[in-house]
């Protein structure tokens, strides 16, 4: 537990001000901004996706509907992989996180790695699987782009709401995840577990991509593990390979990736990310110096030498308490939503005339798109969907295979 407890600690001043500014990018950053630049199959398009995509705070399972909404507005394929890298590898959050407990270097070279895969992956996709399908984009023309901007003061309460509500819900069990696994690799692994990879980097990074890969890992949660893994041995170039294949790669992007742009989109989408993630991490073990990388560990352990700070256990606190409050909120009754243009309200309810279920939300970024997709279909007046067991209840009058058509659209199964 004092393992779990120092990385908290540790951490937590920085989780809260990372997910603070990403608050600030949601509510601050126009919705439309993340759309207007990413038409066709040209390297200026795959650009503008990377550089969207590098600070949004969105997971692997979050920025699957976001990029499938992306697509459906007319994102060309090579912009939305793109997108779909760069986004889940990291952000403005697992960055200043990163800073906290690796360092400098890792901090930097994150973002850096994840624009080059998301570029590499992007251009092989326009470059040998360019086929485009008809648009779909109708419905989405309806967002009204003139709506008459919130106030600031409503703006920031959407913000404080969106970072320790909303997020707290999407990556916070992640986050204790990733924490645990830490502590108990910490107490568990013994010392010289990777020393038999220590001239062997290829075979280690290898092998973390095997456990890797299936997981899910978010770009926080990852960091404890591997700051954990590398004072067990484990080479910088290896943690790399972890931090940034981890968070981009799991079961469920690759099949509703599959699913929606097709197999060789997957194939191309995983071939930029394992090689790019290997080639960076080989040229951390024999170009780099390690002392970059090792030196902010061993400041980190005698930093918990000298005593716990009270600022670091009042943010530690404050984080707790937000998770929790997170949780709850994550099943309580869920609400009602009625939306006009971009302008959405919410109201709870007690029933529904057509009540079903949709597979594959795991946050509320997956959530906000289902409700959209339904809202966006002829007949529908509200949408209550309830996180936690994905059972969706609408009202109104549509036609129910436009539902489902609009519901699978964007990667998600009913």
């Amino acid at each position: 537990m004092k393992e779990i407890f120092d990385l908290i600690n540790s951490m937590a001043p920085y989780l809260l001000l990372g997910f603070l500014l990403a608050g600030l990018m949601h509510a601050f950053v126009p919705a439309t901004l993340y759309r207007r630049y990413l038409g066709g199959s040209s390297f200026r398009s795959v650009l503008n996706a990377a550089l969207l995509g590098i600070p949004l705070p969105l997971c692997s399972c979050g920025v699957i509907p976001t990029a499938m909404s992306l697509r459906k507005e007319g994102a060309s394929k090579g912009a939305t992989v793109s997108f779909l890298i760069s986004t889940p590898q990291t952000g403005v959050d697992s960055m200043i996180a990163t800073y906290s407990l690796m360092g400098l270097p890792f901090a930097l070279l994150r973002p850096l790695v994840a624009l080059i895969t998301s570029l590499m992956g992007g251009c092989l996709v326009n470059r040998f699987d360019d086929r485009e399908e008809a648009s779909t984009a109708e419905a989405s023309s309806v967002i009204a782009e003139s709506q008459a901007p919130q106030p600031f003061v409503q703006r920031l309460k959407s913000a404080l709401h969106y970072a320790f509500v909303e997020m707290m819900q999407d990556i916070g069990r992640w986050l204790v995840v990733g924490l645990v696994v830490a502590g108990l690799i910490t107490v568990f692994v013994p010392d010289s577990f990777f020393a038999v990879f220590a001239d062997k980097p290829l075979l280690s990074m290898l092998l973390v991509l095997a456990f890797a890969v299936p997981m899910y890992l978010c770009a926080t949660g990852s960091i404890p593990i591997a700051v954990a893994l590398m004072l067990k041995g484990l080479s910088p170039g290896t943690a790399l390979v972890l931090l940034m294949a981890g968070p981009a790669v799991n079961v469920a992007s690759m099949l509703v990736i599959s699913k929606v742009m097709g197999r060789k989109t997957l194939l191309l989408y995983l071939l930029s990310i394992v090689s790019g993630a290997i080639l960076f991490g080989l040229g951390i073990d024999y170009l780099l110096p390690h002392e970059w990388f090792i030196t902010p560990l061993a400041e980190f352990h005698q930093c918990h030498e000298h005593g716990i700070s009270w600022f670091n256990l009042g943010c530690f606190v404050l984080l707790a308490l937000l998770l929790l409050n997170a949780l709850i909120q994550r099943y309580r009754k869920p609400q009602t939503c009625t939306c006009h243009g971009s302008d959405c309200a919410c109201q709870t309810v007690q029933d529904a005339p057509w009540t079903f279920t949709v597979k594959g939300m795991s946050c509320n970024h997956c959530k906000n798109n289902v409700e959209k997709a339904i809202l966006q279909v002829e007949g529908v007046e509200r949408v209550e969907i309830n996180l936690a067991t994905g059972q969706t209840q609408v009202y109104g009058k549509p036609d129910k295979e436009l539902v489902k058509k609009a519901i699978e659209s964007i990667g998600f199964e009913c």
